[in-house]
This record gives C-alpha cells, structure tokens and sequence, in this order.
C-alpha cells in the first residue's frame, strides 16, 4: 500500500492510533503492542499512550511469531488474551467489552466475534489455552485443535469483519468510518 499499514490514515488519526484509542476506550488493561522493523516510525504517534511496545527485528515472519513476542511481554498471568490486528481497525470499544464479558461468563473458551454468520477478529484466548500458542503452529491451529472450547459471540459490528489487506479494502474501510462519523 505504499507505506505500513499502521501508518495509513483514518480520520485525524492513523490506523494503529484510532486501534489503540478504542482498545483503550473499551478499558483494556496491559497492552502489549508488536512492531515490526519499522517500530520507530510506528511508535511515534502512540507517544502518551498505556501501552508497551516491543519489536518483532523479522519483517518476514508470520503474524504467530509478532503473538509470541506479545505473549512473552506480558507480566504475570493473564487469564485471558485478546488478539488485536491492525488490519481490522473499526472495531468498537463496545465490541470489546462484550468479548471480555464472554470470557467471564465462560473464562475456559476461545472466544470470536461474528457479524451476521461471519466469524471475524478479534480473537479472545484464556489463560488456559496461551501456552499452546508456543507449540508450533499458529492461531488458527491452535482454535481448530478443539472446537469444543471455542464460543461464538454475535454482534451487530461490521468492523469485525472488515480486513485491511487490499487498497480496495482501505478505502472501503475509509468510507464507513466517515459514513458512521457523519463526514
């Protein structure tokens, strides 16, 4: 796309700013933000923010790798871990808070919000089920080893859904966040 996603505009923010402004919102705690190689220019617009940040130095692994890195920053035990993309940047505050409320109903499950059928991100892991991250494998794996243990939250927020892998998908993204603010 011609420069980080994290850097690409949305509204007066940039993407990773307005992500880390709505996880803040929602009232998460001990956020661990993963950059890659470019982490100073990434870093910078997240100056004064509750955050921690830590550097993935392989611009060519894959995102497992970054959630390592994360999971490893954390102090203490978590009893639950909310994986939260860049790409996916219009998620609400709201959202949130009812994935975290799902996991304190059932703190054993692996839980994933979906839009009108569709699964989406992000993705809520308990406490129990953090070490498999660390097995090989990736995420996905690790959801598919047991479906039992894994609880499908319904909300009404398209931005769960919304991936921002294309300039197409960017400019579709930039077109609801003005439609929902009005502009």
């Amino acid at each position: 796309m011609g420069q980080p996603k994290p850097l690409l505009p949305l509204g007066n923010r940039t993407v990773i700013r307005y992500c880390l402004d709505t996880i803040i919102a929602a009232g998460l705690r001990d956020v661990i933000v993963v950059v890659g190689p470019e982490s100073d220019e990434i870093a910078a617009p997240l100056s004064g923010l509750p955050v921690v940040i830590v550097k993935n130095e392989s611009s060519e692994s894959e995102m497992i790798a970054s959630v390592r890195i994360g999971l490893r920053a954390l102090e203490g035990h978590a009893s639950g871990v909310l994986i939260c993309l860049t790409d996916h940047p219009l998620i609400s505050a709201d959202t949130l808070a009812a994935l975290v409320r799902g996991h304190q109903v059932t703190p054993d499950k692996i839980i994933i919000p979906a839009y009108r059928g569709k699964r989406g991100h992000p993705t809520l892991f308990p406490g129990s089920v953090i070490e498999e991250v660390f097995s090989g494998g990736n995420l996905r794996d690790v959801i598919r080893k047991d479906p039992a243990r894994v609880r499908i939250i319904d909300v009404g927020d398209e931005g769960v859904v919304l991936d921002m892998d294309t300039r197409e998908d960017y400019e579709k993204i930039v077109r609801t966040f003005a439609a929902r603010k009005g502009l």
